[in-house]
């Protein structure tokens, strides 16, 4: 695995003769993982998250084709085979903004680095508080701080006899730039609905494309959720109007109505994100967005639930808050769902090891 860093960035050359080591701690957020790097990434420079993030996708690289680097070696090391896999996600925790948030982190997947990510942040309030870097009651909730590349976001954990029991993130505004654009498909014309909750995502009904939310149909799915995602790269409705950075479909939510249960509006959904990743979980700033555009449809009233279903059956519950945002036009959110550990690690690179990085199938 050739070291190239950049500017900043001290190199991680595994060609001296020593093994390159990586720690994680991994958990899944309603089936998707999230791999935690506690150490092992170089320093990553920079003032604010956001930088970080810039200076890690490099001069001239997008986010789903970061420039080489040393850290980028890192994340497609835990993000390949035979160490992980193409349906990998995970973060590096960087320093805080400032003194009010606990901590930072990028977020990262198989083909780059996002700007935001909700089952990750259920995921590490988990994690600061099972790790005992948050403090937190035996029964009640911790509050957990975390500065994120499109802003600052906070993981509610539920506590019940000194157990974890669900955590609640509660995401940067939401707001939906256009609810019907017409958009050309292999299937025909559809209207799709858009909405930035910290990235930006272009939602439409699955039976609108003569399709399901299935694992029988996810190649379907999959191949028109790519198709709608580049069809939109040069709307005026994907592009932020403050920082472009946050700019362009990050992901396209395809989702089905289910019966309501419980009294609550019931859905199912499967997000494909990135360059055709596919999100095991109901995608917790997806719900975000869903969540911002049942509110403008006029369909879902503050305090009431959304039961968001995943492709592989787990749930999220969501809400709008009371209020609206009040630093502009858009919607507070909250969705809240479980975590749970699945192992720690420390990865190796044996410097003979002619897979490097690993490979993608």
């Amino acid at each position: 695995m050739p070291a190239q860093p950049i500017d900043g960035i001290d190199g991680i050359d595994a060609a001296d003769g020593a093994s390159l080591h990586v720690d994680t701690v991994d958990y899944h957020t309603a089936g998707e993982p999230f791999r935690i790097v506690v150490a092992g990434a170089p320093v990553i420079p920079g003032d604010s998250v956001a930088e970080r993030r810039a200076i890690a996708i490099g001069a001239g690289g997008t986010a789903t084709a970061p420039r080489p680097s040393a850290l980028d070696d890192i994340r497609q090391l835990l993000t390949r085979e035979p160490r992980g896999h193409a349906g990998m996600y995970g973060g590096f925790l960087v320093p805080a903004d400032d003194d009010e948030a606990d901590f930072g982190v990028l977020f990262w997947h198989k083909d780059g680095y996002s700007t935001a990510c909700g089952h990750g942040t259920i995921a590490l309030g988990a994690w600061a508080v099972d790790s005992g870097l948050v403090a937190a009651p035996d029964f009640g909730v911790a509050r957990v701080r975390i500065d994120v590349p499109s802003g600052r976001v906070t993981a509610l954990v539920h506590r019940a006899a000194g157990r974890t029991t669900g955590v609640t993130f509660r995401n940067v505004p939401a707001w939906v730039s256009e609810l019907k654009l017409p958009v050309e498909t292999s299937r025909g014309t559809v209207e799709v609905a858009v909405a930035h909750s910290g990235a930006c995502y272009a939602s439409v009904p699955a039976a609108a494309l003569g399709l399901s939310v299935s694992l029988g149909q996810l190649p379907e799915l999959t191949a028109i959720g790519r198709e709608i995602r580049a069809a939109l790269a040069g709307s005026p409705a994907v592009r932020h109007p403050v920082d472009p950075r946050l700019s362009g479909v990050y992901g396209v939510i395809l989702h089905d109505e289910l019966p309501a249960e419980g009294g609550a509006l019931n859905q199912r959904n499967v997000t494909v994100f990135a360059d055709g990743q596919i999100d095991r979980s109901p995608c917790g700033s997806g719900t975000s967005a869903r969540l911002a555009i049942l509110a403008a449809e006029g369909r879902l009233a503050p305090g009431e639930e959304l039961r968001h279903e995943s492709i592989v059956g787990t749930v999220f519950g969501g809400r709008v808050l009371a209020g609206g945002d009040p630093w502009g036009d858009g919607v507070v959110t909250e969705v809240t769902g479980t975590a749970h550990r699945t192992g720690e690690h420390r990865f190796v690179l044996d410097p003979q090891d002619t897979l490097g990085a690993g490979f993608l199938l």
